[in-house]
């Protein structure tokens, strides 16, 4: 008895010495890994809790006061499917503000049910994407897309330096998530569009989807995550030009057990119309409770 008492204990200290080591926020040995800072960052999301179940660990970290950064959250349904709309939408703003958004007002929620519904066979269209993202990021854009006459030789202007949104598979493969991709690169497209010459004044990055074994591995996806992050990066830094900064190739955050908590208290505290049986397993050994990988796009 005695024994297995001893090795359970083990086996929880190796567990906690394994995440603090591997956290980015505050082990030494991952310090140096790419960062963001002093940007204007727009969190891209399709619901409220996407934030919490998805991105908390990118949240939490590029929200260090430290760092700089402003980040503000946009998220483009009230997720009203089954007619909780008002709620949910002050549950967001409860979560964003645990997991280090500045204040209410940094969170926006778009309220346009024919052009953005919210629901699993709901794509939404990246031209209407587009015209959001440019009424709220791009003023001259926004005045070309309305008939004004854009001039070519004048610098690409935005109000923001970064986007981060999903990947084209959209972690869970909700069409919600796809379309704020395609959305979002459609989006900067159009905005470089007959700016030859000129370097994009946003950067796009978009976290990783991975199979079902790796989103449910919490913690001990880390070491692989970081292999691959550090990959990329070096692989980039030796086959691209110098050119503008345009960011690192690849951004790794992975939450400390502190931060893992304040997470799980942001989905639990914070979104609590929408927890049910099934999300608890989720927000335990989720592996985006912990770890976001996120690829900067090429566009």
């Amino acid at each position: 008895m005695l024994s297995n008492l001893v090795s359970i204990a083990v086996a929880i200290a190796a567990v906690i010495a394994f995440w603090t080591m591997s956290s980015t926020s505050i082990s030494p040995f991952t310090r140096s890994f790419p960062r963001l800072v002093n940007k204007r960052i727009c969190l891209l999301i399709a619901h409220p809790d996407d934030e919490a179940m998805f991105f908390a660990p990118t949240v939490l970290a590029l929200t260090q006061p430290e760092l700089g950064n402003h980040l503000k959250i946009l998220c483009f349904s009230t997720g009203d499917a089954d007619g909780l709309g008002e709620t949910r939408k002050k549950e967001l703003q409860k979560s964003a503000l645990q997991l280090g958004i500045r204040d209410e007002s940094d969170v926006f929620v778009v309220e346009d049910t024919k052009r953005f519904p919210d629901g699993m066979k709901e794509y939404w269209k990246e031209e209407d994407i587009t015209s959001l993202l440019a009424s709220a990021f791009a003023p001259d854009l926004a005045a070309s897309l309305k008939g004004s006459k854009p001039n070519p030789d004048k610098a690409p202007t935005a109000t923001i330096d970064v986007l981060l949104t999903f990947d084209k598979h959209g972690v869970s493969n909700h069409p919600n998530h796809r379309s704020l991709y395609h959305g979002a690169l459609h989006f900067i497209r159009v905005l470089m569009k007959d700016k030859a010459g000129f370097a994009s004044p946003i950067t796009l990055y978009t976290l990783t989807s991975l199979p079902i074994w790796r989103k449910y591995a919490g913690v001990l996806d880390a070491p692989l995550s970081m292999l691959q992050g550090a990959w990329s990066n070096l692989w980039t830094g030796l086959t691209t030009k110098k050119k503008a900064d345009v960011g690192p190739a690849r951004l790794l955050f992975v939450s400390s057990i502190g931060e893992w908590m304040t997470a799980q208290s942001a989905m639990v505290k914070g979104h609590q119309s929408q927890m049910v049986w099934f999300r608890w397993g989720w927000i335990t050994i989720g592996r985006y409770m912990t770890v976001n990988d996120l690829k900067r796009e090429k566009v």
